[in-house]
């Protein structure tokens, strides 16, 4: 819990006072530029003209660190020149998230304000830099106050000290939040200013994980709770990543809540940047696996200003591009399939069969119709299923033949209401009023898996080109659970270019497609894309990483993920009786809701079935939503979900309501998933078990 020191030091008096004083003239310096801009528009054209050259003159001559001030005064001259809108100015409610005051070695100190808009005056002494485009955030992102600091610029040696290094949040043009080192500062409720520390209790976790709408750039309700700028916390390392050139492929792979989608969103930013070109946004792409994460990208994007950017999952990415590919405004798809079938489809020993059994019959019409048809021959030929089976070396099992070979004919079969027609509609009538077809097998005739869809498309790649507009650039994220047909068929998206980033870990797989990044890599065509590893896990305290490492077992990585901090135990409950333990669960998050409205929570279950019977325990109480389908609103409350929905997400406190053996057996796949689990809190986790408790836990303490 954060908790008040009853009074402040001088320390904390004086940054106050210093951070008060130079937000009041960075508002001033931003009041009297866009006066200056408004009267600006008045003058004649030859005077703007002298102005403009006047400036690129400067340019010449200045030092690098004062360029981006020049370079924006020029923008606003010949804005008005072109008769643009005014040049854009840093918003005044959040118009910087960090402070940098570098003291160099000849003497001089020089003081930055980080934020995504250049702009100086150099009078008021205020200077704000763009994070992505100036030279000096390198030494931000990359040492701690009081650092001595040496970088290049260009053909420039600079050198110094980091005499002030702090994070702020400023909301509605206030700052109520200051991070100096190890101060931590607030602004309460009444105006007033507290000192700050976390402590270690059994509580004191809301606010805690990073929520779509609470990022500190003042949207909703939630915007306001103190969340300090994603942007001003990339470390050196997430930093680096970001210097990959744009036209170069980058692989970005950590652990649990190392920053991989913030390095991934982060890089479309930084590449949106430097091409500066206006129409880019909309080439590219983000595809992910679940609804959830997908959410929680948009939101992400938004104060990245990339709302233009497309984000979606694996289906519905699939689905529109083999609608455009095939020429179809609909595709008739399945509304139940075997679960077996569908990893089946997915998984990676698929693809040599399907190429050896269909890749020398040629086709002058790679039409739908065709394809299907011949995608159906693979999929009812028992012998060929045998051969994915045997070479899935124990991921699918032998039922999955007679699952997939069952579906397909099926959905093969003639639609009952095109066998029925001539009929009269009375007779056809149904006691309930649905379809005669409707909630039987005969429903699927017609149909297909969303799960087809690549596969398809994959196949007409072998024939033609899939028609699709070119990407500039595609950030596939959790990309460990992309399968080799999707990375194929992405490929043929990013044409020569390969433009790319690939963010995973293949600990949090949680399906059976993953291939290794190796093949990954091969299957889109970028053998030499740039790798970065990022070491260090921020989302969750230590307890909770060894946690997770426990359950991963023989699987873990051989070094385990660097600082993570300290954090309250894992909270291990045990109960005879399932209905025991639920309502112990039920009771623990009534009173958590009545003491930290604010808190985000997961009940995370291990199957949709398990998290809807949970759902009936808590559905009366206020707050708790039951989410399967990755409808998460990221508003504080309890989100009843399971571990299928919950990739790339993260929770202040997360409960696993089913910790049995049956639940989470001891296999590969349970390891895994349990793991994702697990590292979706960032402050808490409880574990409740009822009856045999699952082996992948540590044994319980006597």
């Amino acid at each position: 819990m954060n908790e008040p020191k009853e009074a402040l030091s001088a320390q904390a008096l004086a940054l106050i006072a210093e951070e008060e004083a130079l937000l009041g003239r960075v508002h001033s310096a931003l009041q009297a530029t866009a006066a200056r801009q408004q009267a600006l528009r008045g003058q004649p054209r030859s005077a703007l003209l002298e102005r403009l050259t006047e400036l690129r003159d400067e340019a010449t001559s200045a030092v690098e660190s004062d360029l981006p001030a020049l370079f924006q005064q020029i923008d606003n001259t010949r804005a008005v020149l072109e008769r643009d809108a005014s040049a854009k100015l840093p918003e005044p409610s959040t118009p910087y998230f960090a402070h940098l005051r570098l003291k160099r070695h000849e003497g001089t100190s020089q003081e930055y304000l980080l934020g995504r808009t250049t702009f100086t005056d150099a009078q008021a002494g205020v200077r704000i830099i763009d994070w992505r485009y100036a030279p000096i955030a390198r030494v931000f992102y990359g040492y701690a106050e009081g650092d001595d600091y040496e970088e290049w610029f260009g053909d420039r040696l600079s050198e110094g000290v980091v005499e002030a290094r702090r994070l702020l949040v400023i909301e509605r043009g206030v700052l109520t939040r200051i991070r100096a080192g190890s101060l931590h500062l607030e602004r309460t409720a009444q105006g007033d200013w507290r000192e700050v520390s976390a402590t270690s209790v059994l509580s004191g976790g809301a606010g805690t994980a990073v929520r779509a709408g609470s990022l500190g750039v003042g949207t909703g309700e939630e915007g306001r709770a103190a969340r300090f700028d994603v942007t001003a916390q990339l470390d050196a390392e997430q930093f680096e990543a970001l210097q990959t050139a744009a036209n170069e492929p980058l692989l970005v792979l950590g652990s649990a809540g190392s920053g991989k989608t913030t390095v991934a969103l982060h890089r479309l930013s930084k590449i949106t940047f430097e091409l500066r070109a206006a129409s880019l946004p909309s080439k590219m792409k983000v595809i992910v696996p679940e609804e959830g994460l997908a959410r929680l990208s948009k939101r992400l994007l938004a104060p990245l200003e990339l709302r233009n950017v497309s984000v979606e999952t694996l289906d519905t990415w699939a689905y529109a591009t083999a609608c455009t590919a095939f020429g179809m405004k609909t595709i008739p798809l399945s509304s139940d399939k075997p679960a077996l079938a569908a990893r089946l489809k997915r998984h990676p020993a698929l693809k040599p069969v399907l190429e050896r059994q269909l890749g020398k019959r040629k086709t002058k019409d790679p039409s739908f119709k065709i394809l299907r048809k011949r995608l159906a021959e693979v999929l009812t030929d028992r012998t060929a299923l045998a051969e994915v089976i045997a070479a899935s070396q124990g991921d699918l099992p032998t039922p999955a033949i007679d699952d997939t070979v069952r579906h397909t004919m099926l959905q093969l079969a003639t639609p009952l209401a095109k066998e029925l027609e001539g009929y009269h509609p009375e007779a056809l009538a149904t006691i309930d009023g649905l379809s005669v077809e409707d909630s039987t097998p005969d429903a699927l005739a017609g149909t297909v898996d969303a799960e087809d869809l690549p596969l398809l498309l994959y196949l007409k790649l072998k024939y033609s080109e899939l028609g699709t507009d070119p990407l500039a650039h595609a950030v596939l994220d959790e990309a460990e659970d992309f399968s080799l047909f999707e990375l194929s068929v992405v490929a043929q998206q990013l044409g020569k270019t390969r433009s790319c980033t690939l963010a995973g870990d293949e600990m949090q797989q949680t399906t059976t497609s993953f291939a290794g990044w190796p093949a990954a890599l091969a299957e889109l065509g970028v053998k030499d894309a740039a790798t970065v590893r990022l070491s260090v896990s921020y989302r969750c305290p230590r307890p909770v990483i060894e946690l997770a490492r426990h359950v991963l077992g023989p699987l873990a990585p051989e070094s385990p993920p660097k600082n993570a901090r300290d954090g309250v135990p894992v909270g291990f409950h045990h109960f005879p009786e399932e209905a025991q333990a639920w309502l112990f669960v039920r009771d623990s998050l009534k009173d958590l809701l009545e003491r930290e409205p604010k808190a985000s929570v997961a009940v995370i279950a291990s199957s949709p079935e398990a998290a809807r019977a949970f759902h009936k325990v808590v559905d009366d109480m206020s707050g708790v939503r039951l989410v399967l389908e990755g409808d998460f609103s990221f508003e504080p409350g309890v989100d009843v979900t399971d571990v299928e929905s919950i990739k790339g997400l993260e929770f202040d406190y997360v409960i696993l309501p089913d910790a049995t053996a049956r639940s989470w057996p001891q296999t590969d796949e349970a390891r895994r998933k349990l793991h994702v689990a697990i590292t979706r809190a960032s402050h808490q986790l409880w574990v409740i078990s009822s009856g045999v408790r699952s082996r992948l836990l540590p044994a319980p303490q006597s």
